[in-house]
């Protein structure tokens, strides 16, 4: 039996608690389609290709990471928002959509998931925006792991090889996590004791900035680290509403 869309927004609300952040765009509900839900479909931004694959898999819902409304951009629709939102009323699919706050959930959020792949057993919020930490500090187990083998395991997690200044300690017992574009919490996560950075996206002035601080920056691409939270998500609404959920992997080098 279906889901109600009503019920399933409340369930991610409640969830995700997106009234906690002065993010950068609308959470939740973006484009309203059908009252009922069957077929949810996750994918990480959202983007007339996901649109098209997911009317194609008769998705109901389709939840995404990055949205199609952002305070930075005009407040009128173009003709690639027209597409998109065309893509969305032809089919009837609603498309909800959580940023920081999905950065930021402590068992379903990017960098949470991403640190608990590592092995992490203790995690400190890291990486405050406008008064809500989005990122955490990792305690590696035992006495950590080399630094090499964490490149590699970033690499396997992420399945793209990451951009590494290798400029930290041989061994790691402590890394900050934040994804997408984090390279400027460095400072932060030199603050906290971090021997490592983990984030998507590199700037140009971090690369002196881990050297002269001795600590390794790992940028393993914006996309790359923000596929785990909006799965992991998806996977909860199979549970808790016996719904169907596919993933639509779009990837993308950045």
């Amino acid at each position: 039996m279906p889901a109600k869309l009503t019920d399933i927004l409340a369930e991610l609300d409640s969830l995700l608690e997106p009234g906690r952040f002065a993010d950068y765009c609308p959470n939740g509900l973006q484009v309203p389609g059908g009252a009922d839900v069957g077929t949810v479909v996750t994918a990480v931004s959202g983007q007339l290709e996901v649109f098209q694959r997911a009317a194609a898999m008769g998705a109901d819902l389709i939840l995404v990471h990055h949205g199609i409304f952002w305070d930075s951009e005009q407040r009128g629709v173009d003709a690639t928002l027209k597409r998109r939102l065309q893509a969305l009323f032809d089919a009837d699919m609603s498309l909800v959509a959580y940023h920081l706050p999905l950065d930021a959930h402590p068992t379903m959020g990017n960098n949470a998931l991403l640190a608990r792949s590592l092995g992490a057993e203790h995690l400190e919020p890291f990486a405050e925006h406008r008064g809500q930490a989005i990122g955490f500090v990792a305690e590696l187990p035992g006495e950590g792991i080399e630094a090499a083998a964490l490149f590699e395991r970033v690499h396997e997690l992420t399945d793209r090889k990451p951009l590494v200044f290798d400029s930290g300690p041989a061994r790691v017992e402590r890394v900050a996590i934040v994804s997408g574009a984090g390279a400027g919490y460095l400072g932060e996560a030199i603050d906290a004791g971090a021997q490592a950075l983990i984030t998507g996206e590199p700037a140009e002035r971090v690369m002196a900035q881990a050297r002269e601080a001795s600590i390794h920056f790992i940028a393993a691409g914006h996309y790359a680290t923000e596929t785990f939270g909006v799965r992991r998500l998806g996977e909860h609404l199979r549970e808790r509403f016996d719904v169907r959920h596919m993933f639509v992997d779009v990837p993308n080098p950045v």
